[in-house]
């Protein structure tokens, strides 16, 4: 892309993080015609540590956006999620599916949002908020090229992921621990092109309390990888305490125990490394504003406890915020109508997240995964109440619940 710009001394809007919320955001708000600094740590094309799954959710955001045509057209076309079970049985789950790897996503995202007008600062490391003498955020320092630079802004959206790092700066972080971990590689496997076609997500005791996924990517390329959510214990304070599962390890019991990934690990080639990437999800675990500030996508916890899933979420969040900057300056709002606003936006996802934090259960006992499996091979009903699950349009913890069990044996 456009070598980046040097930084500006003020705009609208400076929002921290080129990801999909970040890049959502300052595309829907330089569209709208506000001036807009998006900054990102790192120079793109860039990697990001991802199940790169693009499921409805993800779908419908970059509908909003006028992306989902551009995407699709570089991504890997899914037809279904394979749940696979402890006792091998498996289940295909039908949705609006694709795999697109980060690294193109996230380009693609930002250099959308440069299309519509945001300047792109990178690489620009968010250091600290400025605040003015009532602590009210009016921007933030930089660090560019070894050299500190300021921009004031009337909003700083903060949509810097999951390392907490930014968030301890700016004064947003409740919980320094993850709540999930996952690590992922990528294969170069073409003689499996057509063999792996579905979005393969396995629970068996090798995993145990986690997961294990194979994604087919395009170019003959396969994202493997293994995840863990509730993977840190949390004190009061928001200190935290990892649990006893061993990420690389979990890995390895799941490309050995599972045959699709042993043969892929055995007749492809690894491209790159294997990457490990914490998860903040349920959007707990940051304050979600602050006089001047908004804090956005992963940063406010807005990946799925159960899937894993992010990416739509993250987009949608970023839209929240900047709907509720818009609505600010189109409405004449006072700072702390703007910041209820979004906060409203995001209290109304709640309970969704919650809900798949209960569905979370199946991760730490897989066996539920089989029963599930096993009858809904057995109910189209139910089978529609799954994907519904994927389509939002289905709660997920009533699967997972005494009601649900009841339910199983009843359809």
């Amino acid at each position: 892309m456009s070598e980046p710009i040097a930084g500006p001394q003020r705009c609208d809007v400076l929002v921290i993080g080129a990801g999909p919320a970040g890049s959502a955001a300052a595309r829907v708000l330089a569209q709208a015609g506000l001036d807009v600094v998006l900054a990102d740590q790192h120079a793109f094309p860039r990697d990001k540590i991802c199940g790169d799954g693009l499921i409805p959710d993800a779908h419908a955001a970059l509908r909003r956006l006028g992306l989902l045509e551009a995407v699709m057209a570089r991504a890997q076309h899914v037809s279904h999620v394979r749940c696979v079970g402890p006792a091998g049985g498996m289940l295909d789950v039908p949705g609006s599916l694709a795999v697109l790897p980060r690294r193109e996503l996230d380009l693609l995202m930002c250099e959308a949002a440069v299309a519509a007008g945001a300047k792109l600062l990178a690489p620009a490391r968010f250091e600290r908020a400025l605040e003015d003498e009532q602590g009210q955020v009016i921007g933030a320092q930089l660090s560019m090229a070894g050299a500190e630079h300021e921009i004031r802004a009337d909003w700083v959206l903060l949509a810097t992921g999951a390392v907490p790092k930014a968030l301890i700066a700016a004064g947003m972080c409740e919980r320094h621990t993850p709540t999930g971990v996952a690590l992922r590689g990528y294969v170069h496997a073409p003689e499996l092109v057509g063999k792996i076609q579905h979005m393969e997500v396995i629970w068996n005791k090798h995993v145990r309390p986690g997961y294990g996924w194979i994604f087919p990517a395009p170019g003959g390329i396969f994202n493997i990888g293994a995840g863990v959510t509730d993977s840190h214990s949390v004190s009061a304070e928001g200190k935290g305490q990892r649990g006893q599962a061993n990420l690389r390890q979990l890995f390895e019991s799941f490309c050995a125990s599972y045959a699709p990934a042993a043969e892929l690990m055995r007749k492809g080639t690894i491209v790159g490394e294997l990457k490990g990437a914490p998860l903040r999800c349920t959007l707990e675990g940051a304050r979600w504003s602050r006089p001047g500030l908004l804090v956005t996508g992963e940063a406010a916890g807005s990946t799925y406890s159960f899937t894993g899933e992010g990416i739509g979420k993250a987009m949608e969040t970023g839209m929240l915020a900047a709907d509720a900057v818009l609505a600010g300056r189109r409405e004449h709002l006072a700072d702390a109508e703007v910041r209820a606003r979004y906060e409203a936006g995001l209290l109304a996802l709640k309970p969704k997240f919650q809900l798949y934090a209960r569905a979370n259960r199946v991760n730490a006992f897989p066996w539920l995964a089989d029963l599930l499996i096993w009858r809904a091979r057995k109910s189209p009903r139910l089978l529609a109440r799954m994907s519904g699950v994927l389509n939002e349009t289905s709660n997920p913890g009533n699967l997972i619940s005494v009601k649900g069990f009841s339910r199983l044996f009843l359809e």
